[in-house]
């Protein structure tokens, strides 16, 4: 038998049908193509966070639902997955399970898999939309709290009553934005929901690719809570990181509003922008006034870490180099040397 030196030979080695998605930041999927690719070190993983990439990998076969293993791997300083660490956790696969991942594990099987560096488990409200995502792209049925939850967001439970409301049935809405006029449920639900199940709501929608309308429902809720004498900036942040998934026109619109306020410039805001929304920073002039507020946060660590995951983002690294050697305020040209000053002392 030909040597498996990747996932992707060794999925397809065993003739299973497979979905690959990134859990790093929005939990979204991965071309085939793309991972082949990443696994080769020809291309960089598309949005590592603090370095990692972050997996869920699923495959079947005709008899059964879904097999799913969920892995973190470190990148090296290209934002390349390493070849050994893949190598390794193949070897893992091997040893437990044969070179065939089409049958049935048994407990043994499936602990002695699960006892090695690479799997993890995924913050739970990550789980949920993956689960509900997954469901969706694969027609299988929704979870048992789905209907309750479109009951509730209908405002047939009344609003106050949302404890029992299921944070996965909130993920199924969220998955099947398109079906059962869910994303007009959504809509009007948003301007009656408390803050518990808004957040809850928010949340999930940061891994949706958001219908034009209900965009435009956030971009309003966001405008609405400016107009406010006291404004809630946490709230402002859940706002722009749901808009993730927004044409760039509009969470371009919304960010470059809350970037030219310095109150506004919040640090949770920032780390909405840097962990849902960086692809607007593409943009060197947003990037810029991005940077400028995060020097004037007078935070360097905060600097340093933002700066450095920035960096790491295959889209955004030549802006962010650039902007290295720019000329800005005084905040930013004096964090950015003292980034580099310690950049350099952790190179020796």
């Amino acid at each position: 038998m030909t040597k498996i030196s990747t996932l992707t030979e060794l999925l397809n080695e065993s003739g299973c049908d497979y979905l690959i998605f990134d859990l790093s930041r929005r939990v979204s999927q991965i071309p085939p193509a793309d991972f082949a690719k990443i696994e080769e070190g020809q291309m960089p993983y598309p949005a590592p966070v603090q370095r990692k990439a972050n997996l869920a990998i699923s495959y079947w076969n005709k008899k059964r639902e879904p097999w799913i293993w969920f892995l973190k791997f470190e990148l090296d300083e290209r934002g390349l997955l390493k070849s050994t660490d893949i190598g390794q956790f193949i070897r893992y696969v091997i040893e437990a399970m044969g070179s065939r991942l089409s049958d049935d594990m048994t407990e043994e099987q499936q602990e002695k898999l699960a006892n090695n560096p690479y799997t993890y488990r995924p913050p739970e409200e990550k789980l949920a939309i993956f689960h509900s995502l997954l469901r969706a792209k694969l027609n299988l049925p929704c979870s048992q709290y789905y209907e309750h939850a479109q009951h509730y967001m209908s405002g047939g439970l009344g609003w106050d009553n949302w404890q029992t409301v299921g944070l996965q049935g909130i993920s199924d809405i969220c998955a099947r934005i398109s079906h059962e006029q869910n994303s007009i449920l959504l809509r009007k639900a948003l301007r009656q929901l408390p803050n518990p199940p808004k957040y809850a709501l928010l949340g999930v929608l940061e891994h949706i690719e958001l219908p034009n309308s209900l965009a435009k429902t956030l971009e309003e809720l966001t405008e609405d809570e400016l107009k406010k004498t006291e404004i809630d900036l946490f709230l402002l942040a859940a706002y722009v990181r749901a808009l993730a998934g927004a044409q760039e026109k509009q969470l371009a619109s919304v960010c470059r509003k809350l970037l030219n306020d310095p109150f506004l410039s919040h640090k949770e805001i920032l780390i909405a922008i840097a962990g849902r929304s960086a692809s607007i920073l593409r943009d060197p002039i947003l990037a810029q006034q991005f940077l400028i507020r995060l020097a004037e946060s007078n935070d360097q660590n905060f600097f340093n870490q933002i700066f450095a995951d920035l960096v790491m983002q295959p889209t955004l690294r030549h802006v962010f180099l650039t902007l290295l050697h720019s000329d800005a305020t005084e905040e930013l040209q004096t964090a950015l040397l003292t980034l580099q000053q310690s950049t350099k002392r952790t190179a020796r």
